[in-house]
C-alpha cells in the first residue's frame, strides 16, 4: 500500500517540525532567487544587496537548503527589500 503525503517535505522529513521547516526555507530560497533574477543583478550585487557573500548567494540559487537556516533566509530577504511573513495554519 502506497503512503500519500500532505508534500514531499512531509514525504522526506521523519517529523513535523523537520518538514515545516525545510518547507519554510525552501519558500524563501524561491522568492529571493526570484528576486534576483527579475532584478537581474549578479551573484556580487546580491551578496552585497543581502549581506553575505557572493559563495553564499551561489549556494542560494543551487538550491543548497541544508546550508541556511530560516533566521538567515528572513534576514537576507528583509535587506532584499521583501517582507517575509510567517502563516500559521492548523495541520489537517
Amino acid at each position: 500500500m502506497r503512503r500519500r503525503y500532505a508534500s514531499v517535505w512531509d514525504a522526506i522529513e521523519d517529523t513535523r517540525h523537520a518538514a515545516a521547516s525545510l518547507r519554510a526555507r525552501s519558500e524563501l530560497m524561491i522568492e529571493l532567487s526570484a528576486l534576483i533574477e527579475r532584478s537581474g543583478w549578479t551573484q556580487k550585487q546580491a551578496a552585497a544587496r543581502f549581506g553575505v557573500t557572493q559563495p553564499r548567494i551561489s549556494d542560494l540559487v543551487r538550491g543548497r537548503i541544508d546550508l541556511f537556516s530560516l533566521d538567515t533566509l528572513v534576514d537576507m530577504a528583509a535587506a532584499g527589500g521583501l517582507k517575509p511573513r510567517i502563516t500559521v495554519k492548523r495541520a489537517a
